[in-house]
């Protein structure tokens, strides 16, 4: 399924419930950071070599979780007019900007320390 046609359904979905009512961008963000909390909760007092063995049941949950997160990102992208893969490219660009290969390479350093 494409982006587009995933949208599409989404939208449909809240259509057919009503739903648009609670969908202002506030609430959407909201909802946004309450579902990372749901993904977050999946990994919590797991060793890092855990979170990348998950059983087969730790795993549905967690892609439950995301699916839940991109569902709210598309919801507040509609809203607010915003296309994320767009985004998304424009936030690389000045990534790359702020991160240079010979200044980040290999180090966790936030960009103004580096």
């Amino acid at each position: 399924m494409d982006y587009q046609t995933l949208k599409n359904r989404l939208l449909e979905f809240r259509r057919q419930r009503d739903w648009e009512q609670f969908h202002d961008p506030k609430n959407l963000a909201e909802g946004l950071i309450i579902e990372a909390g749901e993904l977050l909760e999946n990994f919590l007092w797991k060793q890092p070599a855990e979170c990348r063995q998950l059983t087969e049941i730790e795993r549905k949950r967690v892609e439950e979780e995301i699916g839940d997160i991109f569902a709210f990102l598309i919801y507040l992208c509609c809203e607010l007019n915003i296309d994320p893969f767009e985004a998304a490219c424009r936030k690389i660009e000045i990534n790359e900007q702020k991160y240079p290969v010979e200044k980040s390479k290999g180090k966790s350093t936030k960009y103004n320390d580096l």
